[in-house]
């Protein structure tokens, strides 16, 4: 008898809360997706303190849906709805100068590789794709470092579940965070979240610099760079003033965003950077009620691309509700279990077989 929705709901309406109310009456779960004989679903606690408080209901949840007869596994996400707690005062450090000189491409101490995850154009999941990557990376057994250089729009801090601001013990050198086994460090942590960065292109190169030379990254396998969309100025002085090993170029499928894909591809040929591989990102998405796949932004553009130029086709991943969710919650969803984490796996795995990570 196949699993339903219903009888995930009446299962996790006997879980009580300490005021007597249940998940269900108290409209808690969320994106209930049901997959043969796997479930999984999000709770949504009213705060974040709430959400810390609640993870011993999070297991007790998980462990009634697994007991349903006909279900091998399920998959729980708490989140949050409210606003993080507001982050203590900034360090002493100043982040944002001209740019120092420098002789050629330098190297970060004890970092093995550096990853550039770029596009053309921004709306394509590349940050949620960084994010996801490092954290699968991680969990493969691999040293990982998650670089936010999104300057004017960084989201990094948010989708790692972080806030806290980095120390900086001199002044000089930055000391990162670490989120779900991923150092971590994003200009997001060292200004206020709530103002705009209006800077010119001199300024956003020496705060490029000050992430790279300043923090202590410490013995890294493989370092993640989030880069912005387009091709300016934090893409140019990462590809000419770092070692970079190499870019992965995240597109959609559909033909606009394949146009300035091209544009990301050509600007990585022009500085001389390897292009390690494409990925397709929101490649398909299946309707969690009839188990529909549909191809909501077109399919296999990406993969086609990757054949045009001769490059790695890294892997297509699908557009689904609980990546949203697990993002704006904190804990990037490759950290769970289920399909979606599985299919992050997967392209960690192709990276790590391909000597890239």
């Amino acid at each position: 008898m196949p699993v339903t929705r219903d009888a995930v709901m009446a299962e996790l309406n006997r879980l009580s809360l300490p005021n007597g109310e249940t998940l269900v009456s108290k409209d808690m779960i969320r994106a209930v997706t049901i997959d043969g004989d796997r479930v999984s679903f999000v709770i949504e606690a009213p705060t974040p303190e709430d959400a810390r408080a609640m993870e011993p209901l999070r297991a007790a949840a998980q462990q009634l849906v697994e007991a349903i007869n006909g279900v091998t596994a399920a998959s729980v996400l708490l989140t949050a709805h409210g606003p993080a707690p507001k982050a203590p005062e900034p360090p002493s450090l100043k982040v944002g100068r001209h740019p120092t000189p420098q002789e050629g491409p330098a190297q970060i101490a004890g970092v093995d590789r550096i990853l550039a995850v770029g596009s053309g154009k921004g709306g394509v999941g590349k940050s949620t794709v960084s994010s996801n990557l490092a954290v699968a990376l991680a969990k493969q057994g691999r040293k990982v470092g998650l670089l936010d250089a999104d300057i004017y729009g960084p989201s990094q801090p948010r989708m790692m579940g972080v806030n806290k601001r980095p120390a900086s013990p001199d002044g000089k050198t930055i000391i990162p965070l670490q989120a779900h086994g991923v150092t971590m460090m994003s200009i997001g942590l060292m200004l206020d979240p709530a103002k705009a960065v209006v800077w010119r292109g001199p300024m956003l190169m020496g705060a490029l610099q000050q992430m790279l030379g300043q923090v202590e990254w410490g013995k890294l396998d493989v370092l993640i760079v989030d880069l912005p969309p387009g091709t300016g100025d934090v893409q140019l002085t990462l590809c000419q003033k770092s070692d970079l090993t190499g870019a992965i170029v995240v597109s959609t499928p559909q033909d606009v965003a394949l146009l300035d894909a091209r544009k990301a591809l050509d600007m990585f040929d022009t500085l001389n950077t390897p292009v390690l591989g494409l990925i397709e990102n929101m490649s398909h998405y299946i309707c969690p009620e009839c188990g529909n796949e549909a191809h909501i932004f077109g399919n296999g553009g990406v993969a086609a691309e990757a054949e045009k130029i001769d490059v790695p086709f890294l892997g297509a991943l699908p557009l689904h509700l609980d990546v949203r969710v697990a993002g704006d919650g904190g804990t990037p969803v490759a950290a769970g279990d289920g399909p979606l984490a599985e299919a992050y796996a997967g392209l960690a795995k192709r990276l790590v077989d391909g000597g890239m990570a």
